[in-house]
Protein backbone atom coordinates (compact mmCIF):
# COMPACT_ATOMS: atom_id res chain seq x y z
CA UNK A 1 0.00 0.00 0.00
CA UNK A 2 1.57 3.46 -0.92
CA UNK A 3 2.49 5.42 2.44
CA UNK A 4 -0.07 8.20 1.31
CA UNK A 5 -3.35 6.50 0.97
CA UNK A 6 -1.72 4.46 4.53
CA UNK A 7 -1.49 7.69 6.35
CA UNK A 8 -5.40 8.08 4.56
CA UNK A 9 -6.86 5.35 6.25
CA UNK A 10 -4.61 5.52 9.37
CA UNK A 11 -6.70 7.37 11.75
CA UNK A 12 -9.87 5.41 11.27
CA UNK A 13 -7.93 2.35 11.78
CA UNK A 14 -6.64 3.93 15.26
CA UNK A 15 -10.01 4.77 16.31
CA UNK A 16 -11.74 1.59 15.19
CA UNK A 17 -8.74 -0.18 17.20
CA UNK A 18 -9.61 2.05 20.34
CA UNK A 19 -12.95 1.44 20.20
CA UNK A 20 -12.95 -2.09 20.05
CA UNK A 21 -9.91 -2.30 23.03
CA UNK A 22 -12.79 0.57 25.16
CA UNK A 23 -15.27 -1.64 24.93
CA UNK A 24 -13.45 -5.24 25.92
CA UNK A 25 -12.04 -3.59 29.03
CA UNK A 26 -15.06 -1.45 29.59
CA UNK A 27 -16.82 -4.88 30.01
CA UNK A 28 -14.59 -7.03 31.86
CA UNK A 29 -13.83 -4.46 34.42
CA UNK A 30 -17.54 -4.04 34.91
CA UNK A 31 -18.26 -7.95 35.28
CA UNK A 32 -15.17 -8.02 37.49
CA UNK A 33 -16.63 -5.15 39.76
CA UNK A 34 -20.52 -6.09 40.05
CA UNK A 35 -18.37 -10.00 40.53
CA UNK A 36 -16.38 -8.74 43.46
CA UNK A 37 -19.52 -6.61 44.90
CA UNK A 38 -21.61 -9.46 44.79
CA UNK A 39 -19.23 -12.22 46.95
CA UNK A 40 -18.05 -9.79 48.75
CA UNK A 41 -21.52 -9.00 49.92
CA UNK A 42 -22.69 -11.93 50.49
CA UNK A 43 -19.87 -13.58 52.51
CA UNK A 44 -19.30 -10.55 54.60
CA UNK A 45 -23.34 -10.74 55.38
CA UNK A 46 -23.06 -14.69 56.21
CA UNK A 47 -19.79 -13.99 58.40
CA UNK A 48 -20.76 -11.22 60.42
CA UNK A 49 -23.50 -12.78 61.34
CA UNK A 50 -21.86 -15.71 62.86
CA UNK A 51 -20.01 -13.22 64.58
CA UNK A 52 -22.70 -11.34 66.18
CA UNK A 53 -22.54 -12.70 69.62
CA UNK A 54 -19.79 -14.75 69.07
CA UNK A 55 -16.57 -13.98 70.42
CA UNK A 56 -14.55 -16.36 69.04
CA UNK A 57 -15.94 -15.63 65.62
CA UNK A 58 -14.91 -11.49 66.11
CA UNK A 59 -11.51 -13.04 67.59
CA UNK A 60 -10.87 -15.46 64.56
CA UNK A 61 -11.71 -13.70 61.89
CA UNK A 62 -9.57 -11.00 61.35
CA UNK A 63 -6.73 -12.65 62.05
CA UNK A 64 -7.66 -15.33 60.12
CA UNK A 65 -8.06 -12.69 57.18
CA UNK A 66 -4.98 -11.07 57.56
CA UNK A 67 -3.03 -14.04 57.72
CA UNK A 68 -4.46 -15.40 54.42
CA UNK A 69 -4.00 -12.33 52.43
CA UNK A 70 -0.42 -12.13 53.68
CA UNK A 71 0.31 -16.05 52.78
CA UNK A 72 -1.11 -15.36 49.51
CA UNK A 73 1.17 -12.76 48.79
CA UNK A 74 3.70 -14.96 50.02
CA UNK A 75 2.99 -17.95 47.76
CA UNK A 76 0.82 -16.46 45.26
CA UNK A 77 1.28 -12.48 43.94
CA UNK A 78 5.18 -12.58 43.94
CA UNK A 79 6.12 -11.30 47.45
CA UNK A 80 4.61 -7.94 46.62
CA UNK A 81 2.12 -5.76 48.78
CA UNK A 82 -0.40 -4.60 47.79
CA UNK A 83 0.16 -0.67 47.56
CA UNK A 84 -3.82 0.43 46.83
CA UNK A 85 -3.87 3.37 44.44
CA UNK A 86 -0.48 4.40 44.68
CA UNK A 87 0.06 1.62 42.24
CA UNK A 88 -2.03 3.15 39.69
CA UNK A 89 -0.48 6.87 39.94
CA UNK A 90 3.21 5.23 39.59
CA UNK A 91 1.90 3.86 36.14
CA UNK A 92 0.74 6.84 35.08
CA UNK A 93 3.75 8.56 35.87
CA UNK A 94 5.99 5.99 34.79
CA UNK A 95 6.31 3.94 31.51
CA UNK A 96 5.47 1.02 33.19
CA UNK A 97 2.22 -1.08 33.34
CA UNK A 98 0.72 -2.86 36.26
CA UNK A 99 1.32 -6.07 36.15
CA UNK A 100 -1.10 -8.69 35.23
CA UNK A 101 -1.56 -10.49 39.15
CA UNK A 102 -2.70 -6.99 40.18
CA UNK A 103 -6.04 -8.42 38.89
CA UNK A 104 -6.44 -11.41 41.12
CA UNK A 105 -4.40 -10.05 43.71
CA UNK A 106 -6.47 -7.03 44.49
CA UNK A 107 -10.37 -9.14 43.90
CA UNK A 108 -9.01 -11.58 46.63
CA UNK A 109 -7.22 -10.30 49.20
CA UNK A 110 -10.40 -7.26 48.86
CA UNK A 111 -13.01 -9.79 49.18
CA UNK A 112 -10.94 -11.27 52.06
CA UNK A 113 -10.18 -8.01 54.09
CA UNK A 114 -14.51 -6.95 54.11
CA UNK A 115 -15.59 -10.41 54.50
CA UNK A 116 -13.75 -10.79 57.62
CA UNK A 117 -14.14 -7.66 59.23
CA UNK A 118 -11.64 -5.79 57.86
CA UNK A 119 -13.10 -2.06 57.97
CA UNK A 120 -12.24 -1.09 54.88
CA UNK A 121 -14.51 -1.81 51.15
CA UNK A 122 -14.09 -2.86 47.76
CA UNK A 123 -13.38 0.49 46.02
CA UNK A 124 -10.08 0.86 45.92
CA UNK A 125 -9.10 -2.87 45.06
CA UNK A 126 -11.98 -2.80 42.40
CA UNK A 127 -9.92 0.66 40.95
CA UNK A 128 -6.62 -1.23 40.64
CA UNK A 129 -7.49 -4.38 39.29
CA UNK A 130 -10.01 -2.27 36.70
CA UNK A 131 -6.96 -0.30 36.13
CA UNK A 132 -4.83 -3.39 35.52
CA UNK A 133 -7.28 -4.66 32.95
CA UNK A 134 -6.50 -1.49 31.04
CA UNK A 135 -3.27 -1.50 32.08
CA UNK A 136 -2.76 -5.01 30.31
CA UNK A 137 -4.72 -4.27 27.16
CA UNK A 138 -2.33 -1.69 26.22
CA UNK A 139 0.45 -3.95 26.52
CA UNK A 140 -0.97 -6.54 24.07
CA UNK A 141 -0.03 -3.70 20.80
CA UNK A 142 2.02 -2.04 20.62
CA UNK A 143 0.36 0.73 19.44
CA UNK A 144 -1.47 1.29 22.55
CA UNK A 145 1.38 2.10 24.93
CA UNK A 146 0.99 5.78 23.84
CA UNK A 147 -2.13 5.62 25.34
CA UNK A 148 -1.69 3.48 28.61
CA UNK A 149 -3.59 6.61 30.93
CA UNK A 150 -5.90 6.68 29.46
CA UNK A 151 -6.51 2.82 28.88
CA UNK A 152 -5.94 2.77 32.44
CA UNK A 153 -8.64 5.09 33.19
CA UNK A 154 -10.71 3.54 31.11
CA UNK A 155 -11.10 0.17 33.52
CA UNK A 156 -11.28 2.63 36.63
CA UNK A 157 -14.43 4.24 34.80
CA UNK A 158 -16.08 1.23 33.91
CA UNK A 159 -14.88 -0.48 37.82
CA UNK A 160 -16.40 2.65 39.24
CA UNK A 161 -19.80 2.61 36.87
CA UNK A 162 -20.32 -0.97 37.71
CA UNK A 163 -19.73 -0.37 41.62
CA UNK A 164 -21.74 2.57 42.13
CA UNK A 165 -24.39 2.46 38.96
CA UNK A 166 -23.33 5.77 37.59
CA UNK A 167 -21.51 6.40 34.43
CA UNK A 168 -20.69 9.83 35.26
CA UNK A 169 -18.95 9.13 39.04
CA UNK A 170 -16.30 6.74 37.09
CA UNK A 171 -15.64 9.29 34.44
CA UNK A 172 -15.60 11.99 36.90
CA UNK A 173 -12.86 9.80 39.09
CA UNK A 174 -11.00 8.73 36.25
CA UNK A 175 -10.41 12.63 35.66
CA UNK A 176 -10.34 14.00 38.72
CA UNK A 177 -8.04 12.01 40.70
CA UNK A 178 -6.18 9.93 38.22
CA UNK A 179 -5.80 11.21 34.88
CA UNK A 180 -6.34 15.25 35.60
CA UNK A 181 -6.48 15.96 32.36
CA UNK A 182 -9.56 14.96 29.51
CA UNK A 183 -8.33 14.75 25.65
CA UNK A 184 -10.03 13.51 23.08
CA UNK A 185 -8.97 9.86 23.20
CA UNK A 186 -9.43 10.09 26.81
CA UNK A 187 -13.19 11.18 26.19
CA UNK A 188 -13.32 8.36 23.44
CA UNK A 189 -12.58 5.25 25.39
CA UNK A 190 -13.72 6.09 29.08
CA UNK A 191 -17.11 7.38 27.58
CA UNK A 192 -17.37 3.72 25.99
CA UNK A 193 -16.21 2.31 28.74
CA UNK A 194 -18.18 3.97 31.09
CA UNK A 195 -21.10 2.98 28.26
CA UNK A 196 -20.88 -0.86 28.20
CA UNK A 197 -20.46 -1.10 31.93
CA UNK A 198 -23.47 0.68 32.74
CA UNK A 199 -25.20 -1.44 29.52
CA UNK A 200 -24.00 -4.41 31.78
CA UNK A 201 -25.60 -3.47 35.29
CA UNK A 202 -28.74 -2.57 33.54
CA UNK A 203 -28.93 -5.64 31.70
CA UNK A 204 -28.14 -7.72 34.47
CA UNK A 205 -30.24 -5.87 36.83
CA UNK A 206 -28.67 -3.87 39.13
CA UNK A 207 -29.72 -1.78 41.64
CA UNK A 208 -28.37 1.22 43.73
CA UNK A 209 -26.98 -0.10 47.10
CA UNK A 210 -29.31 3.01 49.20
CA UNK A 211 -31.93 2.84 47.09
CA UNK A 212 -33.98 5.59 48.19
CA UNK A 213 -36.92 7.74 47.19
CA UNK A 214 -36.17 11.36 48.65
CA UNK A 215 -39.30 13.57 48.30
CA UNK A 216 -38.06 17.16 49.24
CA UNK A 217 -35.63 18.81 51.27
CA UNK A 218 -36.09 22.34 53.06
CA UNK A 219 -34.25 25.68 52.56
CA UNK A 220 -33.92 26.29 56.02
CA UNK A 221 -31.58 23.57 56.41
CA UNK A 222 -29.48 25.01 54.16
CA UNK A 223 -26.78 26.37 57.23
CA UNK A 224 -27.08 23.24 59.06
CA UNK A 225 -25.97 21.84 55.68
CA UNK A 226 -22.87 24.13 55.85
CA UNK A 227 -22.07 23.29 59.22
CA UNK A 228 -22.16 19.78 57.77
CA UNK A 229 -19.68 20.02 55.64
CA UNK A 230 -17.15 21.98 57.62
CA UNK A 231 -17.65 19.10 60.16
CA UNK A 232 -16.68 16.45 57.62
CA UNK A 233 -14.35 18.36 56.17
CA UNK A 234 -12.66 18.40 59.81
CA UNK A 235 -13.01 14.19 60.09
CA UNK A 236 -11.58 13.78 56.44
CA UNK A 237 -8.60 15.44 58.20
CA UNK A 238 -9.03 13.72 60.87
CA UNK A 239 -9.10 9.89 58.96
CA UNK A 240 -5.86 11.46 56.57
CA UNK A 241 -3.86 11.70 59.54
CA UNK A 242 -5.00 8.49 60.87
CA UNK A 243 -3.99 6.35 58.47
CA UNK A 244 -0.68 7.58 58.26
CA UNK A 245 -0.09 7.75 61.41
CA UNK A 246 -0.69 4.38 62.05
CA UNK A 247 1.17 2.94 58.47
CA UNK A 248 4.02 4.82 60.29
CA UNK A 249 3.73 2.80 63.13
CA UNK A 250 3.37 -0.57 62.05
CA UNK A 251 6.59 -0.27 59.61
CA UNK A 252 8.30 -0.44 63.19
CA UNK A 253 6.75 -3.56 63.98
CA UNK A 254 9.58 -5.92 61.51
CA UNK A 255 7.99 -8.98 61.92
CA UNK A 256 5.15 -9.31 59.95
CA UNK A 257 3.90 -12.09 62.56
CA UNK A 258 3.22 -9.63 64.76
CA UNK A 259 1.95 -7.03 62.60
CA UNK A 260 -0.91 -9.37 61.86
CA UNK A 261 -1.21 -10.19 65.38
CA UNK A 262 -1.47 -6.89 66.49
CA UNK A 263 -3.46 -5.61 63.92
CA UNK A 264 -5.92 -8.54 64.00
CA UNK A 265 -6.48 -8.10 68.26
CA UNK A 266 -7.10 -4.36 67.88
CA UNK A 267 -9.82 -4.85 65.05
CA UNK A 268 -11.15 -7.87 67.12
CA UNK A 269 -11.19 -5.40 70.11
CA UNK A 270 -12.93 -2.36 68.30
CA UNK A 271 -15.54 -4.96 66.51
CA UNK A 272 -16.44 -6.24 69.97
CA UNK A 273 -16.82 -2.48 71.60
CA UNK A 274 -19.00 -1.53 68.18
CA UNK A 275 -20.45 -4.13 65.61
CA UNK A 276 -21.26 -1.39 62.64
CA UNK A 277 -17.33 -1.71 62.49
CA UNK A 278 -17.98 -4.95 60.53
CA UNK A 279 -16.19 -5.16 57.07
CA UNK A 280 -17.38 -2.18 55.13
CA UNK A 281 -20.52 -1.05 57.34
CA UNK A 282 -23.03 -0.59 54.55
CA UNK A 283 -25.28 -2.98 56.50
CA UNK A 284 -24.82 -0.80 59.70
CA UNK A 285 -25.99 2.56 57.00
CA UNK A 286 -28.85 0.49 55.45
CA UNK A 287 -30.45 -0.61 58.85
CA UNK A 288 -29.90 3.46 60.11
CA UNK A 289 -31.39 4.67 56.68
CA UNK A 290 -34.77 2.76 57.73
CA UNK A 291 -34.99 4.62 60.97
CA UNK A 292 -33.28 7.77 60.70
CA UNK A 293 -36.32 9.85 60.32
CA UNK A 294 -37.98 8.42 63.52
CA UNK A 295 -34.64 8.34 66.04
CA UNK A 296 -34.50 10.38 69.36
CA UNK A 297 -30.94 11.26 70.35
CA UNK A 298 -30.61 9.14 73.95
CA UNK A 299 -27.52 9.21 75.66
CA UNK A 300 -26.59 5.87 74.70
CA UNK A 301 -27.11 6.34 71.51
CA UNK A 302 -25.03 9.69 71.15
CA UNK A 303 -21.84 7.00 72.85
CA UNK A 304 -22.36 5.11 70.36
CA UNK A 305 -22.15 7.85 67.18
CA UNK A 306 -18.99 9.38 68.73
CA UNK A 307 -17.45 5.90 69.25
CA UNK A 308 -18.02 5.16 65.42
CA UNK A 309 -16.76 8.86 64.52
CA UNK A 310 -13.96 8.31 66.68
CA UNK A 311 -12.95 4.52 66.29
CA UNK A 312 -13.82 4.43 62.40
CA UNK A 313 -10.71 5.89 61.08
CA UNK A 314 -8.38 3.64 63.81
CA UNK A 315 -10.21 0.55 62.97
CA UNK A 316 -9.86 1.71 59.06
CA UNK A 317 -5.86 2.84 59.38
CA UNK A 318 -5.30 -0.66 61.14
CA UNK A 319 -6.84 -3.25 58.75
CA UNK A 320 -4.28 -1.43 56.07
CA UNK A 321 -1.55 -1.01 58.00
CA UNK A 322 -2.14 -4.55 59.16
CA UNK A 323 -1.64 -5.51 55.32
CA UNK A 324 -5.96 -5.97 54.34
CA UNK A 325 -6.40 -4.46 50.78
CA UNK A 326 -8.86 -1.57 50.45
CA UNK A 327 -8.65 2.42 50.86
CA UNK A 328 -10.75 5.27 51.96
CA UNK A 329 -13.76 5.17 50.30
CA UNK A 330 -16.36 2.77 51.83
CA UNK A 331 -14.67 4.19 55.43
CA UNK A 332 -15.64 7.69 54.51
CA UNK A 333 -19.07 6.83 53.17
CA UNK A 334 -19.39 5.07 55.88
CA UNK A 335 -18.18 8.06 58.21
CA UNK A 336 -20.15 10.63 56.41
CA UNK A 337 -23.55 9.08 57.28
CA UNK A 338 -22.94 8.22 60.94
CA UNK A 339 -21.88 12.27 60.95
CA UNK A 340 -24.80 13.43 59.15
CA UNK A 341 -27.21 11.42 61.06
CA UNK A 342 -26.15 12.78 64.38
CA UNK A 343 -26.11 15.94 63.73
CA UNK A 344 -29.79 15.23 62.52
CA UNK A 345 -31.02 13.74 65.54
CA UNK A 346 -29.14 16.22 67.73
CA UNK A 347 -30.69 19.28 65.88
CA UNK A 348 -33.93 17.81 66.25
CA UNK A 349 -33.68 16.41 69.82
CA UNK A 350 -32.44 19.65 71.51
CA UNK A 351 -33.05 22.45 68.64
CA UNK A 352 -36.10 21.23 67.39
CA UNK A 353 -34.56 21.81 63.84
CA UNK A 354 -37.46 19.86 61.98
CA UNK A 355 -34.63 18.79 59.80
CA UNK A 356 -34.75 15.43 57.81
CA UNK A 357 -32.58 12.76 59.10
CA UNK A 358 -32.06 10.87 55.94
CA UNK A 359 -31.28 13.84 53.98
CA UNK A 360 -28.48 14.76 56.37
CA UNK A 361 -27.21 11.17 55.95
CA UNK A 362 -27.13 11.13 52.46
CA UNK A 363 -25.19 14.65 52.47
CA UNK A 364 -22.65 13.64 54.69
CA UNK A 365 -21.90 10.47 52.94
CA UNK A 366 -20.96 12.94 49.85
CA UNK A 367 -19.32 15.47 51.58
CA UNK A 368 -17.23 13.01 54.10
CA UNK A 369 -15.80 11.11 50.34
CA UNK A 370 -15.41 14.83 48.87
CA UNK A 371 -13.29 16.34 51.79
CA UNK A 372 -11.07 12.57 51.98
CA UNK A 373 -10.60 12.34 48.28
CA UNK A 374 -10.71 16.26 47.46
CA UNK A 375 -13.35 15.35 44.16
CA UNK A 376 -16.72 16.87 44.95
CA UNK A 377 -18.32 16.05 41.70
CA UNK A 378 -17.13 12.41 41.82
CA UNK A 379 -18.57 12.50 45.84
CA UNK A 380 -21.53 14.03 44.17
CA UNK A 381 -22.70 11.69 41.51
CA UNK A 382 -21.10 8.80 42.94
CA UNK A 383 -23.68 9.33 46.52
CA UNK A 384 -26.63 10.57 43.77
CA UNK A 385 -25.87 6.89 41.96
CA UNK A 386 -25.52 5.14 44.77
CA UNK A 387 -29.27 5.85 46.35
CA UNK A 388 -30.81 6.39 43.14
CA UNK A 389 -31.94 9.68 43.86
CA UNK A 390 -30.72 12.92 42.55
CA UNK A 391 -33.39 15.39 44.61
CA UNK A 392 -30.52 16.49 46.62
CA UNK A 393 -28.47 17.34 43.86
CA UNK A 394 -27.91 21.05 44.83
CA UNK A 395 -27.26 20.98 48.51
CA UNK A 396 -25.34 17.78 48.07
CA UNK A 397 -22.99 19.69 45.37
CA UNK A 398 -22.69 23.33 47.41
CA UNK A 399 -21.89 20.88 51.02
CA UNK A 400 -19.39 18.67 48.84
CA UNK A 401 -17.13 21.86 47.71
CA UNK A 402 -17.37 23.13 51.57
CA UNK A 403 -16.11 19.97 52.71
CA UNK A 404 -13.30 19.75 50.21
CA UNK A 405 -11.98 23.20 50.92
CA UNK A 406 -12.84 23.06 55.12
CA UNK A 407 -10.33 19.90 54.44
CA UNK A 408 -7.95 21.76 52.32
CA UNK A 409 -7.39 24.37 54.35
CA UNK A 410 -6.60 22.39 57.19
CA UNK A 411 -4.14 19.64 55.47
CA UNK A 412 -3.54 20.29 52.03
CA UNK A 413 -3.47 16.14 51.11
CA UNK A 414 -5.44 13.45 51.08
CA UNK A 415 -4.54 9.44 51.48
CA UNK A 416 -3.96 9.22 47.59
CA UNK A 417 -1.56 12.07 47.49
CA UNK A 418 0.39 12.48 50.91
CA UNK A 419 2.66 9.78 49.79
CA UNK A 420 3.40 11.19 46.46
CA UNK A 421 3.71 14.74 47.16
CA UNK A 422 4.45 15.03 51.07
CA UNK A 423 7.45 15.79 52.18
Amino acid sequence: MPNYAFRKIYPFVKYQKLIAVSLIIGFLAALLAVSLKKMTDHYEEVLSGQSQGNVLFIILFPFFGLSLIYILRQYLFKKKENKGIKEVFESTATGKGLPSYKIPSHFINGLITVSFGGSTGIEVSTVVSSAAIGSLAQEKEKFFKRYKTELICAGITAGITALFCTPFAGLLFAYEVVSKKAGKIFLLTNILAAAIAYGFILLIGEKPLFALNITQWHLRAAPWFAVLGVLCGINAVYLTKCVMFFKKQFLKIASNYYRILAGAAAISAMIFILPQLYGDGYHAIRENLLTANTITLTLPLAIVFFGILLLKPVITSITLSAGGDGGVFAPSIFIGAFLGLFVAVLLNTYFDAGVIPINFMVIGMAAMLSAGIHAPFTALFLICGLVGDYTLFLPVLIVCLISKYTAKAIYPYTVYSLSTNAK
